[in-house]
């Protein structure tokens, strides 16, 4: 047997005044975008930002459905307009915000599986990392360099 140690490095930003403007102004959109969650059933309202290479910004919130799990989460909702969209443009860099209407979410709150390995084959599709930041509704903001990163395991088309 081998042990196998996998780590991962994030940076952590106080809040989003910290972040260089072009971010700040990319969280600022999911912000907005989380404003058009449609979440009767959880209450929890994610927003996306994607920023594109050809300078184009593309949104996306979270769409759930009384029929579980027939709802969209923001992160591909976003991602998969992005492909639709725009199918030759590399994806730079995606925001994410998520509150909750029954606390303040002021921790980082990342995508969830799902989205991980959704993004991530975008990342592989393109072979360039995505800058992934994401953020509660208030309080410190993460950076990813790359969705990779996040999901160091991934599955990918290799093993098909």
């Amino acid at each position: 047997m081998k042990e196998v140690k996998i780590e991962t490095t994030l940076q952590v930003y106080l809040n989003i005044d910290e972040l260089p403007q072009t971010i700040q102004d990319l969280m600022s959109k999911a912000v907005k975008a989380r404003e058009n969650a449609y979440a009767p059933y959880s209450k929890f309202n994610v927003g996306a930002a994607i920023l594109l290479d050809n300078n184009e910004v593309v949104i996306g919130s979270n769409q759930e459905n009384a029929s579980y799990p027939s709802g969209l989460c923001a992160e591909r909702t976003a991602i998969y307009y992005a492909g639709a969209k725009y199918p030759n443009a590399k994806i730079l860099k995606m925001a994410i915000s998520a509150s909750s209407q029954n606390q303040v979410t002021s921790k980082p709150i990342p995508p969830c599986g799902a989205c991980r390995q959704s993004i991530a084959e975008y990342e592989i599709k393109q072979n360039l990392p995505i800058e992934i930041y994401f953020m509660g509704k208030e309080g410190k903001v993460v950076k990813s360099a790359s969705l990779a990163n996040l999901l160091p395991l991934l599955f990918d088309n290799s093993v098909l």
